[in-house]
């Protein structure tokens, strides 16, 4: 008969985590708390009937936004996410909601903020800041690798996220360039005490919320290329304009005008309410909505939506 050892019981809490999205003035919003330093959060309490209720309850007390669409989005478990000791898994969520209107609204940041070199549209700041800071530190970083065999797979490693030596950019590997800059001591998260001089810039939330909001810009980012998830974000009528700034705000991107819209429309994902639109700086535009049945239509087959050049 074997000898049974000591058991010892860990104690485990869950953390409920909202990555709630909106989309205004062609920027896109996360919802915060705390004044842009955490996401929406808390943890799951006896008197919650569930994951999903929890969420909402914890949302709508610290930012007073009442949840619409929500899909779970991630699980989190690493050992060092509780800094008061014992383990916390955090479960995370992605929401859309419609933009922000009125002074009362709860606190809403723009996603560049965070992660400024994500945002490569014409005039956006991404393309400079990954070719004058982020290049050449991550060229120190491969240059300190500690054998070859380490330093080539840095150098790949770099190519790859940050679409370096002839590589393309990837909209999609947000979670991946945000880790590649946290081991290579490149953002704050990186450091225990005082951050290294040489940081590249974009604000940093408490603990690991940011990387929980790169996660959830990068399924975000690869949802609207198969499923048509952006509709949630937009007005019940807009302008095909309207909705390829929107989707370029998300990706970061750039989309070609003429297949846009001919990808949207030969889709059948839109049609027109009838209406114009006059505020358009020329001519006025055609309204269009969104046909939600074409979501019943395509549950099998699938929808594609434009993707990024």
């Amino acid at each position: 008969m074997g000898i049974i050892g000591p058991v010892t019981a860990e104690r485990v809490g869950t953390e409920l985590v909202a990555v709630v999205t909106a989309v205004a003035d062609d920027r896109p919003l996360v919802l915060t708390a705390d004044e842009g330093q955490r996401l929406p959060s808390g943890p799951l309490r006896s008197e919650h009937r569930s994951l999903q209720a929890g969420l909402s309850a914890w949302v709508e007390q610290q930012t007073r936004h009442r949840l619409g669409y929500v899909e779970q989005l991630y699980t989190f478990a690493d050992p060092d996410r509780s800094a008061t000791g014992g383990r916390v898994v955090a479960v995370s969520y992605l929401g859309l909601t419609q933009a922000p209107t009125g002074r009362d609204e709860p606190e809403w940041r723009d996603w560049y903020s965070y992660f400024p070199w994500e945002d490569r549209r014409p005039g956006a700041t991404g393309p400079t800041l990954v070719k004058d800071v982020i290049e050449p530190l991550l060229d120190t970083w491969v240059a300190n690798a500690r054998s070859a065999a380490e330093r080539e797979r840095r150098e790949l490693r770099a190519a790859i996220c940050f679409g370096l030596a002839g590589r393309s950019w990837s909209p999609e590997l947000v979670l991946q360039r945000y880790e590649l800059l946290h081991e290579a001591a490149l953002i704050p998260e990186s450091h225990v005490g005082p951050a290294a001089d040489a940081l590249v810039p974009g604000q940093r939330m408490q603990g690991d919320h940011r990387r929980i909001l790169a996660t959830g810009i990068a399924r975000l980012r690869a949802k609207i290329q198969y499923h048509p998830v952006v509709f949630e974000l937009m007005p019940d009528s807009f302008t095909l304009g309207q909705l390829q700034l929107a989707v370029e705000a998300l990706a970061g991107q750039a989309l070609h005008k003429q297949n846009f819209r001919r990808l949207v429309t030969q889709q059948d994902l839109v049609e027109p309410t009838g209406e114009t639109e006059a505020d358009t700086g020329g001519r006025p535009a055609r309204l269009y909505r969104f046909r939600r049945a074409i979501l019943d239509e395509r549950t099998i087959a699938g929808t594609k939506l434009p993707q990024t050049r």
